[in-house]
This record gives C-alpha cells, structure tokens and sequence, in this order.
C-alpha cells in the first residue's frame, strides 16, 4: 500500500512561498488504478515525485509497503554522463537482473537504435521518456508511476507501452496523471482532481470531468 498523509509541498521564489499541495491525503491499494486530472501547473507532476520518493514534502508524510517505480516519464533517475546502455546495466546490476538480456529488450522496445551508446545527457526528452519507460519494464514493481506517457512517442510505442503495463501487469497498482481524459476513463476505478492545491476525490469519471472541465474554464478567464 501506498499510503500519502496530510502532505504539504511548499516551494520558495522570489515572489514568495508557492503552495503547491495543501494537506494531500489519500492510499493507494494493490492492483489499485487511480487517475488525477489537472491543468497545467497545478501540481500533479509534484504529487507524482514525492510518492516515488524523488522528493519530499514540506511537511506531512509518504509511505510506500510495496515496490514503487520511478514515473515512467521522467528521465531524472539516469545518470546523464553515462550512455543508455551503461544505465541499463547500471539499473540491472541494483536489481540483480541480467543486463545481456535486458539490453536486448530495451534496445527493440525504444527502437533508439545508435543513440543508446550515446550519452543520455544528449537525448531529447521523449528519447529519456522511452528509456525510462522500457527500463521500469525490466524491473517488476508493484505500482507503476505513469506521467503523461501518452505525450511521446508514436502509435506503436503507445501501443507497446498498453501491452506492458495494462496486459502483462494489470494486476499492479497505478497512479497515473495525463491530460488525455479519455485515457484516464478507460484505464482507471478511481478518479481524483487536482486543483489550487486542493486533492478532491469522486465516485464517478463524469464527475470528476466537470470539475477539472471547470478548473480549466476559470483558469482560462483569469488569464485572459
């Protein structure tokens, strides 16, 4: 279980204090799927970094009884001076996997070709999303951490990414946040809305729609 507990995520500008997560409290079950819908900016990434443990919060507390991946679109948990490949064995050593074999996947999952005896440094972003994603996929976690994965790659790696994770895993938990509702709906029993800091859980997709649709809406006037 995962479990996040009266969670406050606090970061200094120059503007003063910006309050990202105000008094966050949910758990997160095996086999669990639960999607967060949010504008930009309002804090799901963050959410996202404090359950994998590549942040902590301000105040409030994150527990994990159960293995917990990196977000599979996040690249930050690579060494940037090695090349793909030296991560991959680098990753297979801590696990104890065999990295002649994981090469071998990664390299046909990504299709990165030459570029994973580059180093990692020099990939584009959707490039460090397909090596974080394909590498999660060598280790056998009990929640996955899914972040806007639907923003790179092409059509086959999206559908080698549904393989994998909703096929081959569909027994893990799931926290996922994207800005396709649609691929929140069809993958997730639970939906939650994140918005001025503020985590409010519903019952229904439909509802839960109509207030992100809202949040949007008068984001949007506030702007303009």
């Amino acid at each position: 279980m995962i479990s996040v507990e009266h969670v406050h995520k606090v970061y200094p500008t120059r503007a003063g204090d910006r309050v990202v997560l105000k008094d966050v409290s949910f758990t997160l079950d095996r086999g669990e799927k639960l999607g967060i819908l949010g504008r930009n900016g309002a804090g799901k990434s963050t959410l996202i970094r404090l359950v994998s443990g590549a942040e902590r919060p301000t105040s409030g507390t994150v527990t994990q009884t159960m293995s917990v991946s990196w977000p599979l679109a996040f690249g930050g948990a690579f060494q940037g001076s090695l090349t793909g490949l030296d991560n991959i064995r680098f990753i297979s050593r801590i696990y104890r996997q065999d990295y002649r074999k994981n090469i071998d996947f990664v390299a046909d999952f990504t299709d990165l070709g030459i570029y994973l005896r580059e180093p990692v440094r020099s990939y584009s972003q959707g490039m460090r999303a397909r090596l974080a994603f394909a590498i999660s996929m060598i280790i056998e976690f009990d929640c996955y951490l899914i972040d806007e994965i639907t923003a790179v790659g092409d059509a086959s790696f999206h559908e080698r990414c549904e393989t994998e994770l909703f096929q081959k895993r569909n027994d893990r938990a799931m926290l996922i946040i994207s800005h396709d509702v649609n691929y929140v709906q069809h993958h997730c029993q639970r939906f939650a809305v994140l918005n001025d800091g503020d985590l409010i859980f519903y019952d229904e997709f439909e509802h839960a729609y109509e207030a992100h649709s809202r949040n949007l809406h008068l984001h949007g006037r506030e702007e303009a």
